[in-house]
């Protein structure tokens, strides 16, 4: 033995990127304290975590997703593509089937919600950085249920090439559905959607279209080519 001690893993330089402060502050006392990470910055948006990921070069970056500016999903994709080094772990209250896919095929390593502990954070991040993905258990089961579900089959939504009004076009899909009587829940079985991202969808088609209730929007689309 030549009585030197064995060396410790490498620290870990990350970037905290929240819009809410209180969030964010948190955030950074909280994983200041564990040992081995050093909290190398901290942004209030997607365009900041970019700016600092680039100055900084991290090793992970902890990401929301709804931010202004540029949104976690939009700051993923660049992350992604500039930075493919820099693990992104998301970690946000939303825990709906449409962000977590958004954000994992943005190129999100990981994906926690909120209620996740200081030693999950930690520990995803050394897993994401590391090269490998970490779900929160929830997040994980969605998946594996939305995977093995195998909903009845509905018609293709016919959809017009340009589309009016500033739809989407999953926005117009939805639309779609609707025309043929799909409830909400059989809308999100069919889309891999929850039922509250099916709502959310529906009430900015209502906005868009200026309709009032779900018998209007049914005539807009009838009215404007949606088969």
């Amino acid at each position: 033995m030549n009585g030197q001690s064995e060396p410790g893993p490498e620290r870990l330089r990350i970037v905290i990127a929240d819009d809410q402060a209180a969030v964010r502050e948190g955030l950074v006392a909280l994983l200041g304290m564990l040992p081995g990470v050093d909290v190398v910055g901290a942004a209030a948006n997607g365009e900041e975590a970019i700016k600092l990921v680039a100055t900084e070069r991290p090793d992970a970056i902890l990401l929301d997703l709804h931010m202004p500016v540029l949104d976690g999903i939009q700051a993923t994709r660049r992350l992604a593509t500039q930075y493919p080094d820099v693990a992104v772990v998301v970690l946000t209250t939303y825990d709906d089937d449409e962000s977590i896919l958004a954000a994992l095929q943005a190129g999100a390593r990981s994906y926690l919600t909120k209620d996740a502990s200081r030693a999950d954070i930690a520990a995803a991040l050394r897993t994401a950085t590391a090269g490998l993905a970490v779900l929160d258990p929830a997040i994980q089961a969605r998946l594996l249920a939305a995977a093995s579900a195998r909903p009845e089959q509905a018609p293709a939504t016919t959809l017009p090439d340009d589309l009016p009004d500033g739809l989407t076009r999953r926005e117009a899909e939805i639309l779609g559905m609707m025309t043929r009587g799909m409830t909400n829940p059989r809308i999100a079985a069919q889309l891999y959607l929850s039922t509250h991202t099916v709502k959310s969808h529906i009430n900015r088609i209502f906005a868009k279209t200026g309709s009032a209730d779900r018998e209007a929007a049914i005539r807009y689309a009838r009215d404007h080519g949606f088969a």
